[in-house]
């Protein structure tokens, strides 16, 4: 239909689509495409090291243990409202007060739930994770200006 120019990338292989995995240190153009080449000197810090550490797999659980319960529950709120939308009408339209129903007051309670969710996690975050984080990168050398 229409013919659209896609940018040159400079590189064979993505438009191939066959781009190696990153951070992994294969390099195709060295000519030891999936060879480990642990005996040249690194510069820069050791990612895969630090993500094999202790603390970074704490911080991950740490991470993990409130986002993943919290979106599962954040995710039966949304379908409970949804299904009761669909499948409850004479609940949804119950009248509370004038002309506000259960379903006008539930619908607002979804986006107050969402601030709610957001704060808990900022939260959360200030808390729990970037003291973690701020400790990790500063016993591994990293820096705001490190290129991740």
């Amino acid at each position: 239909m229409y013919d659209v120019a896609r940018p040159a990338t400079g590189n064979a292989l993505e438009e191939t689509g066959q781009m190696p995995a990153l951070f992994t240190g294969d390099h195709p153009s060295d000519g030891r495409h999936g060879q480990h080449r642990q005996h040249r000197p690194r510069s820069g810090p050791d990612y895969a090291g630090i993500q094999a550490g202790r603390e970074f797999t704490a911080l991950r659980r740490r991470f993990r243990g409130f986002v993943f319960p919290m979106s599962l529950a954040f995710f039966a709120w949304y379908m409970t409202y949804v299904l009761l939308a669909a499948y409850a009408h004479d609940f949804m339209s119950t009248k509370v007060f004038g002309q506000v129903n259960v379903g006008i007051l539930l619908g607002i309670g979804q986006f107050a739930s969402t601030a709610l969710v957001t704060w808990l996690y900022l939260r959360y975050a200030r808390t729990q994770l970037d003291p973690r984080v701020a400790e990790l990168r500063a016993r591994e050398g990293l820096t705001e200006g490190t290129p991740r």
